[in-house]
């Protein structure tokens, strides 16, 4: 674990780092589409992006925690009312479907469709239908995030969908890579911590800043 602490200075310098491993002039010449899918990946797909046209948006998700534990996430729901769970979790709390499922209405009605309104004038998801999809975040502690957007990308049958993303744990990346046709990171660490312990600074992203960047060049 100490050999990856702070490996990264930030998310600039963990964008710059992926663009020698992404194949950028497809990249520019495909005009492939970034998706964020939390609000640091939005500000990573930023500096991927550079001076490139290819257009940002943010896939809005919220977490769904078991019931008697409200630090453990295990089932998530995206804009686009697509649910991924994770059943190992959910068996071993015992947690009853019409929970997760009562759970992620209400998580939509209250969360997701503010940040709609709020970030995009409450215009829906962009069609990805026939387009090449990044998904982007810093990192991933769970793959639910990716999955959940996976899911909700692959529903409208993009022509293909990669993920880029600076650490990963192994055993994520191997829960990720039958679904994505391909995947772009640095480090994949066994023994995964949490995200902040591979940065030496992380900036919080206020909602002015993601205003700011949905903002930038973008077709939304």
């Amino acid at each position: 674990m100490k050999k990856y602490k702070h490996i990264l200075k930030n998310r600039e310098d963990a964008a710059h780092k992926l663009t020698d491993v992404i194949p950028m002039q497809r990249f520019k010449d495909e005009k492939w589409k970034l998706v964020a899918v939390s609000r640091g990946g939005l500000e990573l797909a930023h500096y991927l992006r550079k001076k490139y046209s290819n257009s940002i948006d943010f896939l809005f998700s919220e977490a769904i925690m078991a019931p008697n534990n409200d630090e453990c996430e295990i089932a998530r729901v995206s804009e686009r009312e697509e649910i991924v769970i994770n059943e190992k979790l959910v068996s071993a709390f015992e947690v009853q479907y019409d929970y997760i499922y009562g759970e992620a209405q209400r998580k939509h009605e209250e969360k997701i469709l503010s940040y709609i309104y709020q970030y995009r004038k409450g215009k829906h998801f962009s069609s990805m239908q026939d387009q090449i999809v990044l998904l982007v975040d810093e990192g991933s502690e769970t793959g639910l995030k990716f999955m959940t957007a996976l899911k909700t990308v692959l529903a409208q049958k993009p022509k293909a969908v990669y993920i880029a993303v600076p650490v990963i744990p192994s055993d994520v990346l191997e829960l990720l890579e039958p679904f994505a046709d391909d995947i772009y990171f640095l480090h994949n660490i066994d023994d995964y911590v949490e995200t902040s312990l591979y940065y030496e600074d992380l900036e919080k992203i206020d909602e002015e800043k993601i205003e700011k960047l949905l903002g930038e060049k973008n077709e939304v």
